[in-house]
């Protein structure tokens, strides 16, 4: 595939240079959007705009969807104010927002000049929306139908209007003042009667979502429900748009990024791909987080020092202390990511958490009791008999192996229960993942280490 890839772009380039452009049109015809954008992406910038004016108008449009902030704004600043306008003109609206909100200021005011007074005034009702909410990602190109037309009314209306709409096996029957009653789908239309009424064929129970709701919950019932457009309503039940699959699978991907990127510690400030993400903008996401768990990181310092007494009463204590630390840590960090995930995915709730708890306590007594079995045959077999350590006996066995359990008990149930409080509380759960519940792991660990050896060992 690879190899095929090379190929491609060095055959094209080739043809660029030597100035093949018929053949170079007949190529690009023949691809996928998606793949022409991938190699204006790769293209030296005196080329770009060149290869961009070979494209029919409609598969331009196409691709310019697809290409990265960079390359859009590249082909902007070489485009005249007609060739803009006709690129501007074959968008759909939700693409247009989603352009001008990456664009600088500059060229937002130049894309605005150019659309049709219709499409700037969808465009600034669209941005009016909160950023993330559904209303942001809706587009307003939909099919929308009378409950007191036929089929054969309704067919007439689709092919006349269908045109200039981003989907039309969907369509949505409105009252005058545009309150959502029903859907109809164009295979009923086909299959029925032509003097079928549509408000005797149409789908009244209609799920749809709030202009303000969470785009992470358009897309949660868009996998819920295997929809391929879903109806977006105001307060008062009027359509105001519709989110498509498509748009649903790009939330999908930012929340999952966001969301990994959280649970990294590091925070979350673009969606460019790696290798456009300059250093200093990579430095900036990660440092913060990294200072943060720095400075928490210094309690576990002074726990140990707060327990020097203890070691040197027994310096054998502390090779075990980054085995401790570690499978506490990794043992929270298995009980948050599990419940971060089920709380994206809508399968728990706070007034679950006791539930949550219940189940947790169970897994973590078991992984702790299995754990601490299989430490004590290895302490005893391999750190006493075969490397011949003398300083640990089966009294410090004991301590090692009933601070694994009580460390992985507690671990498992801080890190089920701080994402839901979190959530709870209006934060992101995915912020309370592994570096955070690792730290707070740490510290708990070695106070429940030191104060067992204090207690069996007499330190």
């Amino acid at each position: 595939m690879e190899r095929n890839t090379v190929s491609l772009f060095d055959t094209i380039q080739t043809l660029l240079d030597n100035k093949r452009y018929s053949t170079l049109r007949d190529i690009l015809n023949t691809m996928n959007p998606v793949d022409i954008a991938a190699v204006f992406e790769d293209l030296q910038s005196e080329k770009t705009a060149l290869l961009f004016r070979l494209l029919p108008k409609e598969i331009a449009a196409e691709t310019f969807v697809e290409m990265d902030e960079d390359t859009q704004q590249l082909l902007i600043h070489g485009f005249s104010d007609t060739e803009l306008k006709e690129v501007i003109d074959e968008l759909y609206v939700d693409d247009a927002v989603d352009l001008i909100e990456e664009m600088p200021a500059n060229v937002v005011k130049r894309i605005l000049r150019q659309a049709d007074p219709q499409t700037r005034k969808e465009i600034n009702e669209i941005l009016k929306y909160p950023e993330d909410s559904a209303g942001s990602i809706m587009t307003t190109e939909c099919v929308i139908l009378r409950p007191k037309m036929t089929a054969e009314e309704a067919i007439k209306r689709i092919r006349r209007t269908g045109i200039d709409k981003e989907t039309i096996y969907t369509c949505y029957v409105t009252e005058n003042d545009l309150t959502l009653i029903g859907i109809v789908t164009i295979k009923t239309l086909l299959l029925c009667d032509d003097d079928e009424v549509i408000e005797n064929i149409m789908e009244p129970n209609v799920i749809s979502v709030n202009t303000l709701d969470d785009q992470e919950l358009v897309a949660q019932m868009f996998n819920k429900y295997n929809f391929l457009a879903l109806p977006v309503v105001d307060k008062e039940g009027r359509l105001v748009g519709i989110v498509t699959v498509d748009d649903a699978i790009d939330v999908m991907e930012e929340e999952a990024t966001e969301d990994i990127q959280k649970m990294a510690a590091i925070t979350p400030t673009t969606d460019k791909p790696y290798d456009r993400i300059g250093v200093f903008e990579t430095y900036l996401a990660r440092i913060p987080w990294l200072l943060i768990l720095m400075i928490s990181a210094t309690f576990t310092g002074m726990i140990i020092t707060g327990f020097e007494s203890a070691l040197a009463g027994s310096l054998v204590l502390s090779a075990f202390i980054p085995m401790l630390m570690d499978t506490g840590g990794n043992s929270g960090s298995q009980a948050s990511v599990t419940v971060i995930r089920a709380l994206s995915l809508g399968e728990i709730e706070f007034k679950d958490i006791f539930k949550v708890i219940f189940k947790e306590a169970r897994v973590s007594l078991l992984c702790g009791v299995t754990l601490a079995a299989a430490n004590f045959a290895k302490i005893m077999l391999f750190d006493r008999l075969v490397l011949h350590n003398d300083n640990i006996t089966l009294p410090v066995a004991l301590v090692v192996c009933l601070t694994m359990v009580v460390t992985i008990f507690i671990a498992k149930l801080v890190g089920c229960t701080l994402p839901m409080i979190a959530n709870k509380l209006g934060f992101d759960p995915a912020v309370m993942a592994s570096p955070f519940i690792t730290t707070i792991v740490d510290a708990i660990s070695l106070v429940v280490y030191f104060e067992i050896a204090t207690m069996l060992l007499g330190l």
